[in-house]
């Protein structure tokens, strides 16, 4: 039987293909826009918006999959749409087949993705699975902390393309970790069969929940405030300070306020509970949106780096806060359907990050007001539809067969 400690490391490992296949990428992003010719209507910025895009696709798909076949296939199944997505973008000769292969891969992420949530409903829920989640984060932060160190060592030894090689080599060493010592944990009798009727009808009941529709429009705002960072932070930090070589440093500076976040939250969340826990992330989000807005009023958009660090980082220590209590939220009501819900979770949030980042992203001007104006933006409205949600029905949604 496989340790509890060994199910969350490993968890954590297959949920940070996501973090890595995006942090990964951000000290090649102007190495790749230069080689590719970047040119409308794609951008180095579609990278990353495109990947989350195709993410969203596949957690439509693979959510019911896994309430239908298992977790164990649905999660093998994403791992080899990811590597398919790899190798396109790895032998890519231009910018819109290397975003082809993005958007593969970000179909093939969802499986790790949406069947490990759906794995620890499975054994979990309340603010245990809330606790779980959190030390997943925690592990998990170490990825984006590391990962553009790491790609900046590959680029300097081989180039961009041996980030692709290296995110193939990984993913195959994680699905024979997983297929080896993972167990399934959806038993036959609780599966759902696949069946167009019954999927459109148990996808009405949970979208038919205010608290969920809210919660999930909740995190993608979030989740849409620290992409729009990430598609946007190569430029932001060479643009504002004439940062390029030590990007990856600061870029892990960063990434470990998300990481302190969960280790007080996993440690936290079972004496406060996850609805004050993420009352307190909203506020420290709200808070420091506001401040790092009035540090690019006053400096017109182009604060001191200091300033610009002393605000970002407790933005994104709240959003440690947010993620796993925000997922927990929302997951509380699913019960057997926590495949499809999962699904309909994180394909929706992602459209909503998106969206947002994408929107905003066409507002970047080479100075910070866009992303201040983001986290201040997210937090506060965010933060009134979690308010909304709380109000509404949290009792099990049953399902449909």
């Amino acid at each position: 039987m496989t340790s509890l400690r060994e199910r969350i490391v490993l968890y954590a490992c297959l949920t940070s293909l996501t973090a890595l296949s995006i942090d990964g990428l951000l000290p090649a992003l102007r190495d790749i826009g230069t080689e590719m010719a970047a040119a409308p209507p794609l951008s180095t910025q579609s990278i990353i918006a495109l990947f989350i895009l195709g993410m969203a696709i596949g957690e439509l798909f693979l959510g019911p999959l896994s309430d239908a076949i298992g977790r164990r296939r649905a999660l093998l199944l994403g791992l080899g749409l990811y590597a398919m997505g790899t190798l396109v973008a790895l032998q890519s000769t231009s910018l819109p087949m290397l975003v082809l292969g993005r958007i593969l891969q970000g179909i093939g992420v969802a499986g790790p993705k949406v069947a490990t949530r759906a794995m620890i409903r499975d054994q979990f829920e309340g603010d245990a699975m809330a606790r779980i989640l959190s030390f997943m984060f925690t592990l998990f932060i170490l990825v984006p902390m590391l990962a553009p160190l790491l790609a900046q060592g590959l680029m300097m030894l081989a180039g961009w393309r041996a980030i692709f090689a290296a995110y193939l080599a990984i993913a195959a060493l994680l699905g024979i970790w997983f297929f080896r010592r993972q167990p399934e944990t959806l038993p036959p009798a609780r599966r759902i069969p696949l069946c167009p009727k019954s999927l459109l009808a148990n996808a009405g009941r949970i979208l038919a929940s205010r608290r969920v529709v809210l919660l999930i429009l909740a995190t993608g705002l979030v989740f849409g405030a620290q992409l729009l960072y990430l598609a946007t932070a190569a430029d932001l930090f060479f643009d504002i300070y004439g940062i390029a070589e030590t990007l990856p440093l600061y870029v892990a500076l960063l990434a470990l306020g998300v990481g302190l976040a969960s280790f007080v939250n996993a440690r936290c969340v079972s004496r406060y509970g996850m609805e004050a826990m993420a009352r307190a992330g909203y506020a420290g989000l709200i808070a420091a949106g506001l401040a790092m807005l009035a540090a690019s009023t006053l400096w017109s958009g182009r604060p001191p780096l200091a300033h610009f660090l002393l605000s970002a980082f407790p933005a994104f220590f709240a959003i440690g806060i947010l993620f796993g209590n925000l997922n927990a939220m929302a997951m509380r009501s699913l019960g057997n359907m926590a495949g499809l819900g999962a699904s309909l979770i994180a394909s929706g949030s992602s459209l909503v990050s998106t969206l947002f980042a994408t929107l905003l992203g066409r507002f970047y001007d080479g100075t910070l007001v866009t992303l201040a104006a983001a986290f201040a933006t997210a937090g506060i409205s965010a933060f009134v539809l979690t308010e909304w949600a709380r109000k509404g029905n949290d009792t099990v949604i049953e399902a449909v067969r």
